[in-house]
This record gives C-alpha cells, structure tokens and sequence, in this order.
C-alpha cells in the first residue's frame, strides 16, 4: 500500500503499543495522522513529541469503540486505519461483560466502519492468547485455538469476524497475533499491569522480585518499537490479509527474565518463588513462544531489539519518567 499523502486513523493511539505506531508512522511521507482514544488507559502526554508534528492531531470528540457514531466520523476521510483499542488479558477475567462490549462488538463496530467509509486497509490488534498453551514451539500461526480465557475467546471472535468482512466486503485487513509486548508506555503501576513493570516495581522498592511457581513458564518478550515496526510494516505490505505472529523466536522463561533484570540493575535481591493460586494455576500458560518465519517470509519483519536492549531502553525511560 502507498503511504505517500494518505491520512491514518490510530484507534488507540495514546495508549501504550499505539502511541509508537503513531510515532513509526509519521516517519512515513503520510499527509495526516489522527488519533482516537478515550484516554482510560492512554494519556496524551505519550504524544507529546508526535503532536508537536503538524501532521498529527488529536480526535477530540471523546467516544471509544463502541460509540458507533462518534468513531464513524472519525473514520470518514481515513485511508488507512491501525486499530489497537482494546481491554486487557486481566481486565477481562474480571469484567467478561465489558470485555465483550469492547473488544467483540467494539471490533464489529470497527469492521463495519472501515467497509463504510471504504478505508483501503486495516491493520488490527489481535494476540498470541488466541493459541493458549503450546503444542508445538516455536507457534506458527497453523497453531490450533486453544485458548481458554475471556481476553483470548474474544480475539478470536475479533479474528473471525475479520475474516468475514474480508470474505464478504473486500476489507483488506492483517490481525497481528503480538507476543508478550513491553517497553515505555506500558503502565507501570495499575492492578492490570505486565510481569516486567511488576519486578521492576519490586526491586525499585528494594523488596524481594516474586515468581509464582518455579520459574520454569516461557515466553516470547517483544519490545514495542519492533511491534510498531511490524504494523506500519504490514499496512505499506501489499498483503490484502492475513493474520501474523508478532514476536522475536526467542524463549525466555520468568526465572531467567528476573535474573537479568535483577543484573540491569545491580540488585543484590532475591527472588521470592510462591505457589500459583487454584485459580491462576489452571489458566496458566507454560510456553508461548511465536515463530516468525511467516512474517520473514511475507512482510520482511526482523525484530530490531534483544530482550537486553530493550529492557536497558525501558529502565532508562522509568528514570526520567517515574
């Protein structure tokens, strides 16, 4: 797709993966850049270097996704539209209801605004959720639906109905299956915060890192700017859709995850391992680790960043920004 002098609609750009695709996409010759975003979770301070650009600006008419009016005007006029809007793998386990309001008919309402509107392309925000706990590793996106919880179930809705507007409007659309995203931005401190932010508050705090079970569970840690990469890589690809996985190749369990932060960060702390409650034990994913051929194959996507990198990238960021 050409980006040269087209105009881009980031639904959930504020917020933690959308404010760096909308700071990867005006490094792009794009005539506008439009964010829509309720602000829950984003702030407008994530755009503060972006909106000093003239070419992007802030949809100020407040709604979300599910306010259908509201993101319909906010469609109108689009070229391109990255959705990335969406309530999180623990907020749903509490709020199952809410989940599918906003991430089932929130999608739908998506869809159905980019087939009005006749936006060119969609790129959408799935999750490596949708998998559930591996058969084989790494996961190629032939991985069989396993999932078995609320975040997870309405991903994959949000994939099938993503299929079905292909197949029934012509919708161009890529979902992006992301493995486990961190980096600034991410929320540092609220109730439904990433294992990452949660050691680094521990030791911040000079206490002990907690690790429920024995360490052993692995998974596939993706800094954020390669994951912005990755969507401005799948809208300018001429790939009409397809769903990808979003991740480095690369397993790293929790122990050896906590090892090396504790090492970044020169703590002499140790790890407090704890049992898994009844309930976490039996939703727990051991291993989900994405293979990336696919996306080698067909985008040319590599990620850019080495878990060391990247998290030396977000330990600097805490400094100035705690």
């Amino acid at each position: 797709m050409e980006l040269k002098g087209s105009k881009c609609l980031v639904v959930g750009g504020a917020g933690f993966i959308g404010s760096f695709v909308v700071a990867e996409l005006l490094k792009e010759p794009v005539e506008k850049v439009v964010v829509y975003d309720n602000l829950v979770r984003g702030k407008k301070e994530y755009l503060k270097t972006s909106l000093m650009d003239p070419r992007c600006t802030f949809f100020e008419v407040g709604g979300d996704i599910r306010d259908i009016d509201i993101l319909n005007d906010a469609v109108k006029g689009m070229d391109y539209v990255f959705c990335l809007a969406a309530m999180w793998l623990l907020h749903c386990k509490d709020y199952p209801r809410t989940a599918f309001e906003v991430n089932v008919a929130g999608t739908f309402n998506i869809l159905e605004a980019c087939v009005k509107n006749n936006v060119k392309k969609l790129v959408w925000s799935s999750s490596a959720s949708v998998y559930g706990d591996a058969v084989e590793i790494p996961m190629t996106e032939a991985h069989p639906y396993m999932n078995k919880n609320f975040y997870g179930a309405t991903k994959i809705a949000g994939e099938a109905m993503a299929t079905a507007f292909n197949d029934r409007y012509g919708l161009k659309v890529i979902g992006l299956r992301y493995m486990n995203v961190y980096g600034p931005h991410q929320d540092q401190t609220a109730a439904y915060t990433g294992v990452i932010p949660i050691m680094l508050n521990k030791i911040d705090a000079n206490e002990p890192p907690v690790i429920n079970g024995d360490g052993s569970q692995a998974y596939d840690f993706i800094y954020v700017e390669d994951v912005a990469r990755f969507n401005v890589l799948a809208m300018r690809s001429d790939i009409d859709f397809g769903f990808y996985n979003v991740g480095t190749e690369v397993q790293t369990s929790i122990k050896s995850l906590c090892d090396l932060i504790l090492e970044l960060r020169n703590s002499p702390l140790k790890v407090n391992y704890k049992p898994y409650s009844a309930d976490d034990a039996r939703a727990l994913v051991k291993n989900r680790i994405g293979s990336n051929e696919k996306a080698k194959r067909e985008l040319g996507f590599e990620p850019k960043y080495t878990l060391r990198e990247g998290l030396l990238q977000l330990i600097e960021w805490r400094k100035t920004n705690g």
